[in-house]
């Protein structure tokens, strides 16, 4: 059987940036979600949408504004920033692109949904663009 996984200090320090910035993405993918069937987003509207304290929606929309990825005042709406409509429509794009290649594969669309949501975070541009030409082809 031949290996095709190697380690090296490169390889975790990939996915380890990968990683950092999945949670933003998460959150303004979120954001942009209840922005579009709701017209406003509050920490409790966050709070329902990942099943997580309003401590811990507070910590990460500050981490968003950090990021110049949200504006938000305590107490207020939360809104996405250009940067952060970029990030959400990105994205989306990439899930998009990886549901309708498992679906092509033959995998039952929930579970395409279950798994394209966390690879969307972690595929490499050049894998993902192969994917999408294969989208395109089939």
């Amino acid at each position: 059987m031949t290996t095709t996984r190697s380690s090296s200090p490169q390889l975790f320090k990939t996915t380890q940036s990968r990683k950092s910035i999945e949670l933003l993405e998460d959150y303004v993918e979120a954001i942009d979600e209840i922005l579009n069937t709701k017209g406003s987003v509050k920490n409790v509207d966050l709070c329902k949408y990942f099943g997580v304290s309003n401590a811990t929606v507070s910590k990460n929309i500050k981490r968003l504004i950090k990021a110049k990825l949200v504006e938000s005042e305590k107490y207020k709406n939360i809104f996405l920033t250009s940067h952060g409509k970029k990030l959400a429509e990105q994205s989306n794009t990439r899930h998009e692109i990886l549901f309708n290649f498992l679906t092509k594969l033959g995998v039952p669309r929930k579970i395409a949904e279950i798994d394209s949501e966390g690879m969307e975070h972690h595929i490499s541009k050049e894998t993902l663009n192969m994917m999408k030409k294969f989208n395109n082809a089939n």
